[in-house]
């Protein structure tokens, strides 16, 4: 079963998303994305990095819920940032030392960061020790960086590493 569906949850959602983008039912198109739903994690598997163990699945959807809020709160704060006079910003480079040794969990605070809006990942160290991140908005880097690690570095070092 393995070497067929070697990411079964991938699959579902991409036929989940296949169904959703085509807002349709119909049997040929359930059919067509079964089968892509099925080829492309067998094609990609190779470039999976190792799945990750979740210590605490259920913290997941946690994490989703406060990313989610934190993406509702940060558009509206960014809406009024660049509607507002211009010479009130305080855009920054942060440094952010991490905690999180698993590349997954890495790449998962990459892309949080990336999602919620005034903030980008834009480097990552080579020894995967140190984030860069730019801010649109920084009044004082250390309250970010303790921020950041507080809402997201913890609870996915919770969920993800040993």
């Amino acid at each position: 079963m393995k070497c067929w569906l070697p990411q079964p949850l991938f699959s579902l959602c991409l036929w989940m998303v296949w169904l959703l983008l085509g807002n349709t039912l119909a049997p040929g198109q359930m059919l067509l994305g079964a089968v892509l739903a099925l080829a492309l994690p067998l094609f990609s598997v190779r470039f999976w990095p190792d799945r990750p163990r979740l210590r605490r699945p259920l913290q997941l959807l946690r994490y989703f819920a406060v990313l989610l809020w934190d993406i509702v709160v940060a558009n509206l704060v960014v809406a009024r940032l660049i509607l507002g006079p211009t010479r009130k910003l305080r855009p920054a480079f942060i440094r952010l030392p991490l905690d999180l040794c698993h590349e997954f969990a890495i790449v998962v605070l990459a892309n949080t960061i990336s999602l919620t809006p005034g903030t980008v990942s834009a480097d990552l160290s080579l020894d995967r020790r140190t984030l860069l991140i730019h801010a649109l908005d920084v009044e004082d880097e250390a309250q970010a960086i303790a921020r950041i690690k507080d809402r997201y570095e913890r609870p996915l070092k919770e969920i993800f590493e040993c």
